[in-house]
């Protein structure tokens, strides 16, 4: 699998190429905690572009990383959310611990890292 992930500063950027289910929160758990703790990571941008699914393993996946984060003061900022999306993260309380930006850009901006 080929990096899922750009690094930006202190900023770590996903964006998904396939849904977030059980399959592939297995494959990026590692990865992307390993990339957290060995690169400094602060803010975490998950970018959801084409996506309109996401299962409970997903929703997982985002508290765990949220969890990583808060010691070091961090957020995880959530862009280009569909409908779907959207819901999906109003049920599961996600907004709490998410901030919605429209871009990967805007959410660099807001988090300082380079565009």
């Amino acid at each position: 699998m080929a990096e899922p992930y750009t690094v930006k500063g202190d900023c770590l950027i996903i964006h998904f190429e396939e849904e977030l289910d059980h399959h592939l929160t297995e494959k990026l758990r590692d990865v992307i905690d390993g990339v957290i703790e060995s690169r400094g990571i602060r803010y975490l941008i998950l970018d959801f572009e084409n996506q309109s699914f996401m299962d409970s393993s997903g929703i997982g996946f985002i508290m765990g990383r949220y969890k990583r984060l808060a010691p070091y003061r961090g957020k995880i900022y959530v862009t280009n959310l569909g409908r779907g999306l959207e819901r999906i993260f109003k049920i599961a309380g996600l907004y709490t611990i998410t901030v919605e930006k429209d871009s990967v850009d805007a959410a660099l901006c807001e988090a300082g890292g380079k565009i």
